[in-house]
């Protein structure tokens, strides 16, 4: 009996690793191969957008028409315009939580023993999903801005300093997500991420001048509600969407993204080789 061999189909043959390109284009290729994997991820299981889809919608409504009559003397319609852009500051804060859970998760489940065995780069895995995050804030930002259109908001400046906003949280954001990174490489599960960086948001988002301006509150609260990054965030984008100074906050809020990327970056890096 006489066998043919034949060739293996081009669809059918494993892709070689592409020893030839720059290491950084190496790099970048498997970042983005990692974060399409976590889109992927995020449309076959919808309800994790439901934190940049539905909360937005409620927390909005909520603090516009039951506080919002009492906070600014029966006007809705004036604190929705003072609230939104503070809710923006404060959604994104707690819209990195769930980064960190999904990292976590994914450690205990072994998916990074895999990513380990791979040829690429170790830091790969955790850029890929904060690339990927990217969109969840885009997500976010559409459903502020449309829904509080329908309700009343409007934008007094322009569409170039509008844009200018959105661009300037989607940067903060990439950068403030590093902190949900780094605590998912440090505990044990994804309900212990949920637990620390609610302890960590949330005097951030309420100790600010998301809900109020800043002086009304007492002198000790005053002194770190101006040093608190959501608030020089918030005030930059009242000032580009409502119109207003904006360099002293847009120097503070660029202050404070260089330094959450060169203190968190590394260490959540140091964590994930130390658990991975």
């Amino acid at each position: 009996m006489s066998t043919t061999l034949t060739a293996p189909s081009p669809r059918t043959m494993p892709a070689a690793a592409d020893t030839t390109a720059p290491p950084r284009f190496r790099t970048l290729r498997h970042v983005l191969v990692l974060a399409k994997r976590n889109l992927i991820k995020t449309a076959r299981t919808p309800e994790q957008l439901i934190d940049v889809t539905l909360q937005p919608v409620i927390f909005l409504l909520l603090f516009t028409y039951v506080f919002g009559g009492a906070i600014s003397n029966g006007s809705q319609h004036d604190y929705l315009q003072f609230l939104l852009p503070g809710l923006i500051g404060q959604q994104v804060a707690l819209g990195s939580i769930a980064l960190g859970q999904n990292l976590n998760a994914d450690i205990e489940k072994g998916i990074f023993d895999r990513f380990r065995s791979l040829p690429i780069a170790r830091s790969a895995p955790l850029i890929g999903a904060v690339l990927a995050d990217f969109f969840r804030y885009l997500i976010l930002l559409g459903v502020f801005i449309g829904f509080g259109y329908i309700i009343g908001f409007r934008v007094i400046t322009g569409p170039l300093q509008a844009l200018a906003a959105v661009g300037l949280v989607l940067a903060f954001a990439l950068c403030f997500c590093w902190v949900s990174v780094w605590v998912g490489m440090m505990v044990r599960t994804p309900g212990s991420v949920q637990g620390i960086m609610f302890l960590l948001v949330l005097p951030l988002s309420f100790g600010s001048n998301t809900f109020v301006s800043t002086s009304t509150m007492p002198g000790w609260l005053q002194a770190f509600v101006k040093v608190n990054p959501i608030s020089h965030l918030v005030g930059t984008v009242r000032g580009l969407m409502l119109g207003g100074p904006v360099g002293h906050n847009l120097a503070w809020t660029f202050g404070w993204m260089a330094g959450l990327l060169a203190v968190f970056v590394p260490l959540a890096l140091h964590a994930y080789r130390r658990r991975a």
